[in-house]
């Protein structure tokens, strides 16, 4: 049976006996995105389950993520009561770890997110808003008018309220719904639609979104409630997040390193929320990423993800202590893995392979997923 009983897990776990391998009635997806795991949504993220049962399985003190990505781990640590770093090449995905993070006194919260959509709101009626003044060619292709000026307008409140990262978070999430796509091509959108359209998702004729407002105000409510359940569940323990090429980031001492590092050739972590880079002029950095979509999976393309996966997990296991554990969750189509681990004279402890038969957004069909367990001896 598949194995969901994730708060028995200890050090004495043998994990070579747990299935892993969940089907949508085992995990379903509001538990794969339960409260700030769902703040925004995100391509190629390990889920909160898996997180868990290495944290409880290995750290003690302090885990490493040299790809925190939408921070999936530092949030599952911060329930746990483990302290966590976690670096990023992007600033969205950094953004996006610190809003998850945060450790929130709630306070003023659902105040001041409801005064700042109100006050977009009001601004919208007092007077027109040229949003050509502040359109890049990317706004004005992929947004009608009324959808932009209607983002621009929240824009606007976003250093008038406190949680200002709070309300960027938002804004990036109702850009990202209110683009000119179909329903069903959220994740990887190629052309902006401007005519009505079969829809796949709902399986009717729709047509193609016009206005940002009221994605606006769901989200706001949506992200109040997620927020408050988190907080009902973090514990006092300790998270930072920085922007940084982790072949260079001057990392903690740890116990453990727990990472879904990027695949080789499969997503542009930059342009997969390039709506957030144009609104909130965001530095984009995505020449330093490794292993992006552009870069193809070549055999030039795996030497080179191979070299920069080495040299990260170089870096940050010179931080881990002797004894400590190196958990690398990874689809690992080319064998690449295996190499990386000799090359760094890191011993492995075991080699789990699991189904990936679920998944967050439409994508393709199942896949298996390698989960490579090193041991630092010294």
């Amino acid at each position: 049976m598949p194995f969901i009983n994730f708060a028995s897990v200890n050090p004495l776990t043998d994990l070579t006996e747990l299935n892993l391998n969940w089907k949508e009635a085992d995990l379903p997806e509001r538990e794969r995105t339960k409260h700030v795991h769902r703040l925004h949504p995100y391509l190629g993220k390990f889920i909160p389950q898996l997180a868990e049962v290495f944290l409880r399985k290995y750290a003690r003190e302090q885990v490493v993520d040299p790809f925190c990505g939408s921070g999936t781990a530092l949030v599952e640590a911060s329930i746990l009561g483990i302290d966590s770093f976690g670096a990023d090449i992007s600033e969205f995905n950094v953004l996006l770890s610190r809003v998850k993070t945060k450790d929130y006194r709630l306070g003023n919260l659902e105040v001041a997110l409801w005064e700042a959509y109100q006050a977009t709101e009001a601004r919208l009626k007092a007077s027109s808003l040229d949003a050509e003044e502040a359109t890049s060619e990317y706004l004005a292709r992929w947004y009608t008018d009324k959808a932009r000026r209607e983002l621009l307008a929240y824009r606007e409140q976003i250093n008038r309220f406190s949680f200002s990262e709070v309300m960027q978070i938002i804004l990036a999430r109702a850009a990202r719904s209110a683009r000119r796509v179909a329903h069903f091509d959220l994740d990887f959108p190629t052309e902006p639609v401007t005519e009505p359209y079969y829809c796949r998702k709902h399986k009717k004729i729709c047509y193609p979104t016009e206005q940002a407002l009221p994605f606006l105000k769901r989200y706001t409510g949506d992200t109040i409630r997620r927020i408050q359940t988190y907080v009902q569940l973090r514990t006092e323990a300790e998270v930072s997040v920085v922007c940084g090429d982790s072949r260079q980031v001057e990392f903690p001492f740890c116990d453990l390193v727990l990472t879904s590092p990027p695949y080789v050739g499969l997503i542009d972590y930059h342009e997969q929320h390039r709506y957030a880079y144009e609104l909130l002029g965001l530095a984009d950095r995505r020449q330093a990423e490794i292993g992006p979509a552009c870069q193809g999976k070549s055999k030039a393309a795996q030497a080179a993800y191979v070299e920069g996966i080495t040299d990260v997990l170089d870096n940050v296991s010179r931080k881990v202590v002797a004894g400590g554990t190196i958990v690398v969750v990874v689809h690992d189509r080319y064998q690449l893995y295996p190499g990386i681990g000799k090359k760094l004279g890191l011993s492995p402890e075991v080699i789990l392979r699991r189904q990936v038969n679920r998944r967050t957004g439409r994508r393709a069909t199942n896949f298996y997923e390698n989960i490579y367990i090193w041991k630092k001896l010294t």
